[in-house]
């Protein structure tokens, strides 16, 4: 049995997903009609990391659909912090000329004064990148306000992560 998931932020680079979820497999890109990306999930680290929001109407969140092995589903909620900084929701996304349900985590705990670190924007932009994203989306992606982790070691390693693709 498979899970299908919308990925809209580090998750959609596939290199990151699949540290935490090595049997995901790629479905293709996805829009999220009616909703906006913000950067306002408070982290433990306290950082902000990628929410989705119901938004006016016109707005769309792009992202990435991956099927989940529901063997391998406890490694992502894990990693994601469901129950703790996520919680669980079904949601409809377009892909290709599709509508197709999908489960997205969303953000339980947010401030809107937060900023991400670099290292993770450069995660989410890689993988907008990756997927063939809309130019202007991935613009708007790389325009964020983001701040440099005093953690160098982590810097490092996931921005070399950004960098591999």
């Amino acid at each position: 049995m498979v899970l299908l998931n919308f990925a809209y932020g580090s998750n959609m680079l596939s290199a990151r997903l699949r540290q935490r979820v090595p049997g995901a497999q790629l479905i293709g890109t996805a829009t999220l009609r009616g909703h906006a990306l913000r950067w306002h999930k408070v982290a433990k680290d306290g950082s902000g990391k990628c929410d989705i929001v119901l938004a006016e109407p016109g707005s769309a969140v792009h992202g990435v659909l991956y099927e989940i092995p529901a063997h391998e589903k406890q490694h992502l909620d894990r990693a994601e912090g469901l129950g703790i900084g996520y919680a669980e929701k079904e949601i409809l996304v377009e892909c290709r000329t599709a509508i197709i349900m999908a489960t997205a985590y969303v953000a339980t705990k947010v401030d809107e004064r937060i900023s991400p670190f670099t290292w993770y924007r450069a995660l989410v932009v890689a993988g907008a990148v990756e997927h063939g994203l809309p130019i202007a989306y991935v613009d708007g992606l790389r325009a964020i306000d983001a701040k440099l982790d005093v953690d160098a070691q982590r810097h490092a390693q996931h921005m070399a992560l950004a960098a591999h693709r």
